[in-house]
C-alpha cells in the first residue's frame, strides 16, 4: 500500500503568518549574514568594539571612543540614496546607548553621546517620543553643534521642533525652551541656501517676523516670493502677517515699487504713504504713481509741490494718447464695422439675419463700441456726418444704448469726447439724452479728470426732481462708474438721498445704491451701508420682487468687497429683512467679502447653499449667487481655480435648473480674458443646452472667457452658434455681444480683474465685471429686453493689456524685451528662468494672460520688478555694448 502524502500540513506551515514571519526574519537576518563584505564585517567588528569600551567604567576610555565613533559616522562613505552603513549597523545598539547616557556622571562625554544618539533618534526613534530633538537638547547647541551631522538631520529636527511646538501649545504648556534650537535650525537653513524650510519653521512657531533678520540682499527676493506665493493658502491673520513681513522685508532692503502692492493688499493708505515718502527719487515716485493709477488709488495729497507731471501719472491722463500711441504701431487704428466681425459670409446660412432689425442695430450697436473702445472712431457714430442717423435705427431704450456707445469709443479722452457727446445732451428725446448722459459717465472711467466733469454735468440730473425717470437712472450709473472706488463725500451725499427716497420707483433707488457700493467699494463704509438696509426695510415686499432689487444687494455687498470678516454685524441686522432679498443680500455679502482670497471654508459653505433643494416657492436667486460666488472666491489662487473648474461640472449634472444657469458665468468669472481650451469646450457644450438660460449664460460666458484676446478658435465657435441660433432673436443677440467681446478693443484689451503679474485684484475692475454677470442671472427680463445698458458697465473692467517704456524724462522708449509664459519658480534656489518658450519684441507689446515679460539685456534697469503696463527704465551705468547688439 501507497503511503499518503500530507500536503495539508505543508500549507498550514505556509498559510500561518507566525512561522512565515520567523522564516523570512530568519532567511533576511542569515542573507545580511552571508551578504556583508569583508569591509562591512570589520565596520561592524569596530562598532561593537566602540560600544563595549563605551560599557567600561574608565571615562578616559569613554572620550576616545565617543570622538572614534563620531569620526566614523561622519567619514563613511554612502550613496545619497541609502542610509549611511555606521546609522544601520548602530541600530542594535541604540537602545544600549540610551541606557548607558542615563547611567553616565561626566557632563562631556554625556553631551557627546546625546549628540550621536539625537542622530540615531532620527533614524530608529520609537512611539514618535522625538528623541532627535530630546537628545539634541540635552547635547546643548555650542559652537554649531546642530550643523555637525548635515542637512538632513536638520530638517528633521525642524520637523520635530514643529510637533513638540504643536503638542506644547495644545497642552497650554511653556514653548520657550524651544526658541534658542529654533533659531539655530533658521540660521542653518538661511547659510545652506534653504530658506523655505526657515520660514516654514519659523511658521510653526508662529514667529515668522523673526525671518526680517536672517534675510540678506542674496536671499531677500526669494523669500519674499516665497511669502507672497503662501499668502493665500494661510488662514487669516496668518496670511495678512505673512504680507506685512514681506513688506517689511522689501522696506528693509529699499525697494518701494514691491512695496506698494503689498500695502494695497494690506489695505492700508498709511503704508501707502510711508512708501511713498521711501522714494528716493522723482523717477520711483513716478513709477508708484503709475502702479496706484492702474489699481485706481488715488491719493493726489501725496504729491508736493503740486508736480503737474507725477499728478498726471496718477490721474491716469494720458492712458488715451499712449493707447492710441500703440494703436498706431500695431496698425489698429483703422474702424471695424459690426460686420467684419460677424463675418456672416462664413455662417453657413442663407436665411436673412435682418429679420428682427432694430434687435439686430442693438446688438450692432454693442459690437461697434467694444470692439472700436477708446480709439475715438469707429464706422457707425463718428465717421458719418451726423451719427444721430445711427441712433434712429434703434428703437426706444436701444437709442440710449446707442447715444451711450459713443463714451465706449472715445474712452479715456475727456476733452475730444465731451465736444463728440454733446450735441445729444440737447436733443429732446430722453432716451438719446439718457444715453449722451451715461457715456460721459463712462468716458473719464479709470482716468481723473481735473475738471470733475462728470459730476459737473451729471449732478444736476440726479438733484433735479423735474428730470424724466430714464435720465436719471442713466446720471446716477455715469456717476457710480465714473468715481467707482473714489470714496468722494460729495459723491455720496448725492445718491444717499435718492437710495432712502421711497417716493420714487425701486429701480432708481436700486442703482443708485449700486453707484454707492461701487464709489466706496471695500471702504465698508458704515453710513452708506445704513442707508440701503433702511431702503429694504422700508421697501413694499411687491416693489423688492422688481428685477432691480438684486441690485441694491449687490450695492450693499461691494461696500464689504475684500473686508473678509467685517460685516457680521450687517448680516445680524439682514435677518430682520423678511423679504427674500435679505438672504440674497447676505450671501452676496459673503462672497463679495471673499472675493479672490481662495478661502476653502467659504468654497464650502457656497456648495452647501448649491447643494439644498428648495421648493417651488422659495427664493433661488442665493443659489445662483452661492455659484457665482465659488468662482469669485477662488478666482485669485491657481490651485482653487483649477479646483473650482471641476466643481462647476458635478454642480452642472447634479445641480438644481437654477444652480446650473448660473455655472458657466461663474465659469466666465474665474477664467475671464483667459481662454484656456479646455474652458471653451465646456462652455460651448453648455450653449447648445435645452435650457435657454443656461445656454444664454453659456454663450456670453465664451465672450467674457475671450474677451480682448480675438482667439481664432472661439471666434469659429460663436460663427457657428450665431447660424445654430439665426431662428431665436433673444440667442443671436446674445452670441453678437460675445463675438464683440472677443474682439475688445481688436485685441488690445483685458478684462481680467487680475494685473501686476496676477497679484493685484483691482476692485473696481472685478465690480465692473461683476454686475453684468448678476444682471445675468436673469438675462431674460434684463440683458435681452430693456436694460441692455447694464452691459456698459464692463467699461469699469476694461484696461489695455499693454507693455510700455519710458526713459528717465518720461518720455516713450523702445526698449528690447523677451514675453514668454510665466513660469513659478517659487521656492527654487539660486535665478531661475521666470518665463519660457518666449519670443523678443521691441516695445510696446501687448501681453496676454499668462505671459510675462523680461528685459532682453542689461542695457537698463526697471523701477519695478514687474514689467506690465507703464514702466520707467533708467539706464545701467556698468552696461557695456556688444558688437552683436551695436550692429
Amino acid at each position: 500500500m501507497v503511503e499518503e502524502k500530507k500536503p495539508a500540513a505543508s500549507k498550514d506551515d505556509v498559510l500561518n503568518p507566525k512561522t512565515a514571519a520567523e522564516k523570512l526574519t530568519k532567511k533576511k537576518a542569515k542573507d545580511e549574514q552571508d551578504e556583508l563584505s569583508e569591509e562591512d564585517q570589520q565596520l561592524v567588528s569596530e562598532l561593537e568594539m566602540i560600544v563595549e569600551r563605551l560599557k567600561e567604567p574608565s571615562v578616559e576610555l569613554h572620550r576616545s571612543a565617543l570622538e572614534n565613533l563620531a569620526n566614523i559616522i561622519r567619514t563613511t562613505a554612502s550613496s545619497m540614496t541609502s542610509v549611511p552603513k555606521p546609522l544601520k549597523y548602530l541600530k542594535a545598539h541604540y537602545e544600549v546607548l540610551a541606557c548607558l547616557y542615563d547611567q553616565w556622571q561626566d557632563n562631556q562625554n554625556k553631551m557627546a553621546l546625546a549628540s550621536i544618539l539625537s542622530l540615531l533618534g532620527m533614524a530608529y526613534d520609537k512611539d514618535s517620543k522625538r528623541d532627535c530633538l530630546k537628545y539634541r537638547l540635552l547635547a546643548g547647541l555650542a559652537n554649531g553643534s546642530i550643523s555637525e551631522w548635515g542637512h538632513e538631520y536638520v530638517r528633521h529636527l525642524a520637523m520635530e521642533i514643529g510637533l513638540e511646538y504643536r503638542t506644547m501649545v495644545e497642552q497650554e504648556q511653556e514653548t520657550e525652551y524651544l526658541s534658542e534650537v529654533a533659531l539655530n535650525a533658521v540660521s542653518f537653513f538661511f547659510e545652506h541656501n534653504a530658506e523655505v524650510d526657515a520660514v516654514d519653521l519659523l511658521e510653526e512657531l508662529n514667529r515668522h517676523e523673526l525671518v526680517i533678520e536672517y534675510v540678506t540682499k542674496e536671499t531677500f527676493e526669494r523669500v519674499c516670493l516665497y511669502m507672497i506665493s503662501c499668502s493665500p493658502l494661510l488662514p487669516p491673520p496668518t496670511d495678512m502677517g505673512y504680507l506685512s513681513t514681506a513688506r517689511a522685508i522689501y522696506r528693509k532692503f529699499g525697494k518701494p515699487s514691491q512695496c506698494l502692492p503689498l500695502s494695497i493688499r494690506l489695505g492700508r493708505p498709511d503704508l501707502i504713504r510711508e512708501d511713498w515718502e521711501s522714494c528716493g527719487t522723482r523717477l520711483e515716485k513716478a513709477q508708484l504713481a503709475f502702479i496706484m493709477a492702474r489699481q485706481q488709488v488715488h491719493m493726489p495729497e501725496l504729491i508736493e509741490d503740486d508736480d503737474e507731471e507725477l499728478l498726471a501719472c496718477m490721474n491716469n491722463a494720458d492712458l488715451s494718447k499712449h493707447y492710441l500711441n500703440l494703436a498706431r504701431q500695431l496698425e489698429l487704428l483703422e474702424p471695424k464695422a459690426p460686420e467684419d466681425i460677424y463675418k456672416s459670409h462664413l455662417e453657413n446660412t442663407n436665411v436673412d439675419m435682418t429679420i428682427d432689425s432694430a434687435r439686430h442695430n442693438l446688438a450692432s450697436t454693442f459690437v461697434n463700441a467694444f470692439v472700436n473702445a477708446g480709439y475715438g472712431t469707429d464706422k457707425l457714430m463718428t465717421t458719418s456726418s451726423d451719427g444721430s442717423e445711427w441712433i434712429y435705427k434703434n428703437k426706444d431704450l436701444g437709442m440710449l444704448s446707442a447715444s451711450a456707445s459713443l463714451g465706449m469709443i472715445m474712452l479715456w479722452d475727456a476733452d475730444v469726447g465731451l465736444n463728440q457727446i454733446d450735441k445729444y445732451q440737447h436733443i429732446s428725446d430722453n432716451s438719446i439724452k439718457a444715453g449722451a448722459i451715461l457715456a460721459i459717465g463712462m468716458l473719464t472711467s479709470s482716468v481723473h479728470d481735473e475738471t470733475d466733469s462728470a459730476k459737473a454735468l451729471l449732478s444736476e440730473y440726479i438733484t433735479d426732481e423735474d428730470s424724466p425717470a430714464i435720465v436719471k437712472l442713466a446720471a446716477i450709473s455715469g456717476i457710480g462708474i465714473a468715481y467707482a472706488g473714489t470714496n468722494r463725500e460729495d459723491i455720496l451725499d448725492l445718491l444717499l438721498p435718492v437710495i432712502g427716497d421711497t417716493g420714487i420707483t425701486i429701480d432708481l433707488s436700486s442703482i443708485a445704491a449700486l453707484s454707492a457700493g461701487m464709489v466706496c467699494i471695500g471702504s465698508g463704509n458704515g453710513d452708506v451701508s445704513t442707508v440701503i438696509l433702511q431702503a429694504m426695510m422700508e421697501r413694499m415686499d411687491s416693489e423688492l420682487n422688481h428685477k432691480y432689487a438684486r441690485f441694491m444687494a449687490l450695492g450693499l455687498s461691494l461696500l464689504y468687497l475684500g473686508t473678509q470678516d467685517t460685516f457680521d454685524t450687517i448680516q445680524e441686522t439682514l435677518k430682520a429683512v423678511t423679504h427674500p432679498i435679505g438672504k440674497q443680500a447676505s450671501t452676496l455679502m459673503q462672497v463679495c467679502a471673499y472675493a479672490g482670497t481662495g478661502n476653502v471654508l467659504e468654497v464650502q459653505k457656497m456648495l452647501h447653499i448649491c447643494a439644498e433643494h428648495l421648493g417651488e416657492k422659495e427664493d433661488q436667486l442665493p443659489q445662483a449667487f452661492a455659484v457665482i460666488g465659488v468662482g469669485l472666491i477662488s478666482m485669485g489662487e491657481g490651485i482653487g481655480s483649477e479646483m473650482s473648474l471641476r466643481t462647476f461640472d458635478h454642480l452642472m449634472h447634479y445641480g438644481e435648473p437654477f444652480v446650473r444657469r448660473a455655472v458657466p458665468l461663474a465659469i466666465a468669472l474665474v477664467c475671464a480674458s483667459n481662454p484656456l481650451v479646455g474652458v471653451l469646450d465646456t462652455l460651448n457644450k453648455f450653449s447648445h443646452d435645452n435650457d435657454k438660460a443656461v445656454a444664454s449664460s453659456a454663450i456670453f460666458g465664451m465672450g467674457v472667457v475671450g474677451a480682448g484676446t480675438n482667439n481664432a478658435r472661439l471666434a469659429q465657435l460663436l460663427r457657428q452658434l450665431a447660424a445654430y441660433y439665426h431662428k431665436d432673436a433673444d440667442l443671436l443677440f446674445i452670441v453678437r455681444i460675445a463675438q464683440g467681446l472677443l474682439h475688445m478693443g481688436k485685441g488690445a484689451m483685458t478684462i481680467n480683474p487680475y494685473h501686476h503679474d496676477r497679484s493685484l485684484l483691482s476692485h473696481t475692475a472685478l465690480a465692473g465685471l461683476l454686475i453684468p454677470i448678476v444682471a445675468m442671472t436673469n438675462a431674460e427680463k434684463l440683458i435681452m429686453t430693456d436694460s441692455h445698458f447694464l452691459l456698459y458697465y464692463l467699461v469699469r473692467a476694461m484696461y489695455p493689456r499693454f507693455l510700455i517704456t519710458f526713459d528717465e524724462e518720461l518720455e516713450t522708449i523702445n526698449a528690447s524685451v523677451r514675453v514668454g509664459q510665466a513660469v513659478d519658480a517659487v521656492g527654487q534656489v539660486g535665478r531661475p528662468k521666470t518665463i519660457t518658450g518666449f519670443q523678443s519684441h521691441e516695445t510696446p507689446v501687448l501681453l496676454a494672460h499668462s505671459e510675462r515679460a523680461q528685459l532682453a539685456t542689461d542695457k537698463y534697469i526697471p523701477l519695478t520688478n514687474v514689467l506690465e503696463g507703464f514702466v520707467i527704465l533708467k539706464k545701467n551705468p556698468d552696461y557695456v555694448e556688444n558688437e552683436e547688439e551695436s550692429l
